[in-house]
């Protein structure tokens, strides 16, 4: 199936290195010859996690770079990274694995999962079942779904192999024409990017205006653009569950501090 029209040109160029890595053509997406099952009530440690915090779950991320702040290896230490966020009240733990834009890998996420002991969401541009298999056996529990990179069905096939192999999909959402592809099926996570990944700015209300869009019964996550407490304390307020944070943690010089900064705990 043809990639949709005009999602965002950095995740085309990220989708495209993606299928030159696992030997796709462009344009082609492998997906799971046999579907997956459709969004339940399975008991899943990242979904538990999030919603024993609902509210007050933040994702910790490490990433060790990204096309907007260049390469961060060397900067600081992953692992160590990791088991901060855990010892500093973290629900759950985001490592972005992606290699040639992020400077990730898979190998990263079984570290830091380690690391940590906290339930992980593998953060890939998902173009072949492969990388779902992978996240898996790098002991992930959820792995990320960008919409914009989808037509309907192919979403909902990755979504379904994600959990027949016991992984739980985030779908991530933009703009309207993304939530219109959630239609007509159960998801258990659906987040919003704060991000425009067009010009890379950063707002807020991208996610407070598509919250009351948002499949009913799915946790909801907002992703990207966090900054301080006011900035979770506003999105807990509309409404959002949980919190994806990377940036913020992964540039701050005290990354223990600034997660209960974040948290609204005291320092």
């Amino acid at each position: 199936m043809m990639t949709p029209s005009a999602p965002p040109d950095i995740l085309l160029r990220i989708a495209a290195r993606r299928r030159v890595r696992y030997g796709l053509a462009p344009g082609e997406y492998a997906e799971p010859a046999t579907p997956g099952p459709e969004g339940s009530d399975v008991h899943n440690a990242f979904c538990a996690a999030l919603a024993d915090r609902r509210g007050r779950a933040v994702i910790a991320e490490v990433k060790m770079g990204s096309p907007k702040l260049g390469s961060l290896v060397g900067t600081f230490d992953p692992l160590e990274q990791a088991r901060t966020y855990a010892r500093s009240g973290a629900a759950a733990l985001s490592v972005v694995v992606e290699p040639d834009f992020f400077h990730g890998s898979y190998d990263l996420l079984r570290q830091c999962q380690r690391a940590s002991g906290l339930p992980a969401i593998a953060k890939d541009f998902v173009v072949c079942g492969r990388q779902l298999a992978e996240a898996k056996e790098a002991g992930a529990s959820a792995v990320l779904l960008i919409a914009a990179l989808y037509e309907a069905e192919t979403l909902r096939a990755f979504a379904g192999e994600a959990r027949r192999l016991g992984l739980v999909p985030l779908v991530e959402t933009h703009d309207p024409s993304d939530l219109a592809k959630l239609g007509g099926s159960r998801w258990e996570l659906v987040g919003v990017n704060n991000r425009d990944l067009r010009t890379f700015q950063v707002d807020l209300d991208r996610s407070i205006g598509l919250l009351d869009r948002l499949p009913a019964g799915a946790l909801k996550v907002a992703e990207s653009g966090i900054h301080s407490s006011c900035d979770v304390e506003r999105l807990r307020s509309a409404g959002f569950d949980a919190f994806l944070i990377g940036e913020s943690l992964v540039t701050a010089q005290d990354p223990a501090a600034k997660l209960m900064e974040l948290m609204g705990e005291p320092v």
